[in-house]
């Protein structure tokens, strides 16, 4: 009698662990919602960080300064399309005028930002940019 409840207890562990491992390995092979693109990650460390882009001063074609890199962001839409967003205007800091533009518009040659065809008067005349409340 003793034997049948010692392999009665065996059995009844196999299958505790059998069923324990089971749903490991189940979980283990769930699809994932991330998918992996090949990205040249020595092209790209040749690119322009956010952070040193910001404070940039921005010209025109005619090489005037036209404003100040304030910062970048990602738009919340599906397309999570990428705006500049220029300080223009104002004097030492005081009424300044935030504007936002497609990062696109944007070319950045020799470390410096260029928006070929604006000018401090076409920029201000943007609507203002204001961020959100955090």
């Amino acid at each position: 009698m003793q034997r049948i409840q010692l392999n009665s207890l065996a059995a009844t562990a196999l299958l505790l662990a059998t069923l324990a491992s089971y749903g490991n390995a189940y979980a283990q092979g769930a699809p994932q919602a991330i998918t992996e693109k090949r990205t040249d990650v020595v092209q790209l460390a040749s690119g322009y960080r956010a952070s040193k882009l910001s404070g940039a001063d921005v010209y025109n074609k005619n090489k005037d300064t036209i404003g100040t890199l304030d910062d970048l962001i990602v738009s919340p839409s599906g397309d999570r399309s990428t705006y500049a967003i220029l300080s223009v205007g104002g004097f030492l800091g005081m009424g300044k005028h935030l504007v936002a533009v497609p990062f696109n518009d944007l070319q950045i040659n020799n470390r410096r930002v260029v928006l070929p065809e604006a000018t401090k008067k076409s920029l201000e005349a943007l609507p203002e940019f204001k961020y959100a409340p955090d």
